[in-house]
């Protein structure tokens, strides 16, 4: 099912909204596990073949009303071809905040 995502800042968390999102089984998935991933990707050529994408998961919340949606606060981010365009090379990063220690 095609959904539209967008960054809310308030949260620091990726907000997924879609039509009639609440009644999907994603939906119920994070109502029961509190937890979510979603994939956004394209192609930026095809001469030279060049696909591009990025992977968010981490813990989650499904906020029922009027516009229902999905708020993933992310923890381990994926990316290809967007950083390199070298084919099948993936960059991984871990998303939660952790707090410096001085002392």
């Amino acid at each position: 099912m095609p959904v539209g995502l967008s960054y809310n800042p308030e949260h620091d968390a990726v907000d997924v909204y879609g039509h009639n999102l609440d009644a999907t089984k994603k939906y119920r998935d994070v109502t029961r596990t509190e937890r979510a991933a979603i994939v956004v990707d394209d192609i930026a050529s095809v001469d030279p073949w060049r696909p591009r994408g990025i992977e968010v998961r981490g813990r989650a919340e499904a906020i029922g009303g009027p516009r229902p949606l999905i708020r993933i606060y992310p923890e381990r981010i994926v990316s290809w071809g967007i950083e390199s365009e070298e084919l099948g090379v993936r960059h991984a990063r871990d998303a939660r905040f952790s707090p410096s220690v001085s002392g």
